[in-house]
């Protein structure tokens, strides 16, 4: 099970985050204090993969942003590289070759297709194309209903 999932540049600023898990605002903000440095020093040559506590960090670097991702001990870790994977392709078809100014101006989209892709801490959705096409469709849906409203 995915326990939450980060984002963050390679100058450690936060881009998105998602917690799976009940937890405190003050025990987020420690982890994620505690988790960028971690995965900042680490050199490139190194595993992807990280005993954290009793969890395990999977992140991947695509450009300058790591993908990072709190699994339980019995998760299998290329699974969670493939999650990451796919998650960065559905962005990339979605924004035409994403980047770190895609994340930031449009960070409800990017919500919405991971809450397509991943509910409560379980793959939903691997095929990108049902992910894109319920995000697309949600959005069609909002514009009608402002033009609605709007008239």
């Amino acid at each position: 099970m995915i326990n939450w999932i980060i984002i963050f540049s390679r100058q450690g600023k936060l881009r998105l985050r998602r917690w799976f898990l009940t937890t405190n605002l003050n025990d987020k903000m420690k982890t994620i204090m505690e988790v960028i440095p971690l995965v900042l020093s680490r050199k490139q040559q190194m595993c992807n993969f990280i005993e954290f506590k009793d969890h395990k960090l999977v992140y991947r670097k695509y450009a300058s942003l790591y993908f990072c991702f709190c699994v339980t001990e019995t998760e299998n870790e290329l699974l969670m590289m493939e999650i990451i994977h796919r998650y960065v392709q559905c962005l990339d078809t979605y924004f035409g070759s994403v980047c770190e100014l895609d994340i930031i101006h449009n960070m409800t989209q990017c919500y919405a297709i991971l809450d397509e892709f991943i509910i409560n801490g379980e793959l939903l959705e691997p095929l990108q194309k049902y992910v894109l096409k319920a995000v697309r469709g949600a959005e069609s849906y909002e514009v009608e209903e402002e033009l609605r409203q709007n008239l």
